[in-house]
C-alpha cells in the first residue's frame, strides 16, 4: 500500500486505470478538460498491476479503478471525483494542488 501512496504523490493528478475501462476514460477526459496532464499507470499493462489493484481495493477503492490522487492525496474513485465537479469543488482542488493555473 506504500508503493501507492508513494506513486500517488510524485505528480499534482495521478490516475490508476485500466485502458479498457470506460470510466476509467472518462475521469482522465474530465481533468483534462480542465487543462491537468494526470500521471495515468495503467494496471492492466503495468509489471505490478495486479499488486497495485490489491492495495487501491484495500484503500477502499471499489471497485479498484479510477483512483485518483490529486495533490498527493487520495480523492477516490470516479463517485467522488464527479461529486467535486458537481460541487464546484474539483477546480479548486486541482489549482491548489498546481496541476493547472489560472
Amino acid at each position: 500500500m506504500e508503493a501507492v501512496r508513494r506513486l500517488g504523490s510524485e505528480k499534482p493528478v495521478v490516475i490508476f486505470s485500466k485502458s479498457n475501462c470506460c470510466i476509467s476514460h472518462a475521469i482522465k477526459m474530465l481533468l483534462s478538460s480542465f487543462g491537468a496532464n494526470p500521471t495515468v499507470y495503467e494496471l492492466d499493462q503495468h509489471p505490478k498491476g495486479k499488486e497495485i489493484e490489491n492495495a487501491l481495493l484495500a484503500l477502499g477503492c471499489h471497485p479498484s479503478v479510477p483512483a485518483v490522487f490529486i495533490g498527493k492525496l487520495f480523492v477516490g474513485g470516479s463517485d467522488e471525483v464527479m461529486s467535486l465537479n458537481v460541487q464546484g469543488k474539483l477546480k479548486p482542488l486541482l489549482i491548489k494542488a498546481n496541476a493547472i493555473w489560472m
